[in-house]
């Protein structure tokens, strides 16, 4: 199937094409997919694939658009502790942990939901935390127009603990930051210390 024919698909014709393949993935792995316990589970698990993936399907930057407003102030907005769960782009296994988005508007500010809804957004796709917490920071920083942005991400990844390294207790933090929160560290100083970092 080409990209062509894939871009021509129906929503419906897509999650029906998604189990199919996975009914063919869990016979491979030695399961029989007729067995009571497994008759529905390729439509479940693509119908759960695709809610996952929804990302790629929300315009991220058009989101942050629809609530834009005027303010003067504000030296610092902080939006802390955003759960977002994500799929690893290298093993298609969950990653899942908190977000906090700080940014110093530049005489607009952008509605606080949308915050929450634009890491959603790039979040629910194959996806690395690198990359996730680059695109969530300099989406902000082009919309709103802010002086500075700054994205703090730690995260959990099964595909440390449930495979390779088996690493329970492990979790990684990425930082990205833009503007005034680059070129000031007190700045970033202040925004880790009102996560409590």
């Amino acid at each position: 199937m080409t990209k062509e024919d894939i871009a021509g698909l129906s929503e419906q014709e897509r999650v029906e094409a998604i189990a199919s393949r996975l009914g063919e993935i869990i016979e491979l792995l030695g399961e029989d997919c007729s067995r009571e316990g497994l008759r529905k589970t390729p439509v479940r698990a693509a119908k759960a694939l695709w809610f996952l993936t929804q990302g790629y399907r929300m315009d991220a930057r058009a989101l942050m658009t629809q609530a834009l407003f005027e303010h003067e102030g504000s030296r610092i907005v902080i939006v802390k502790d955003i759960e977002f769960y994500s799929m690893c782009e290298h093993h298609v296994l969950p990653f899942f942990g908190r977000i906090s988005v700080g940014y110093i508007p530049n005489g607009k500010i952008v509605g606080l939901s949308k915050l929450a809804r634009l890491v959603n957004a790039y979040a629910r796709r194959l996806q690395v935390q690198e990359r996730l917490t680059a695109q969530i920071c300099e989406a902000v920083s082009e919309a709103v127009g802010a002086s500075g942005v700054i994205v703090c991400c730690t995260a959990q990844h099964l595909c440390m603990k449930m495979r390779g390294v088996e690493k329970q207790d492990s979790a990684t933090t990425t930082v990205e930051y833009s503007g005034l929160f680059a070129s000031d560290p007190a700045l970033r100083d202040e925004f880790f210390r009102q996560l409590g970092i």
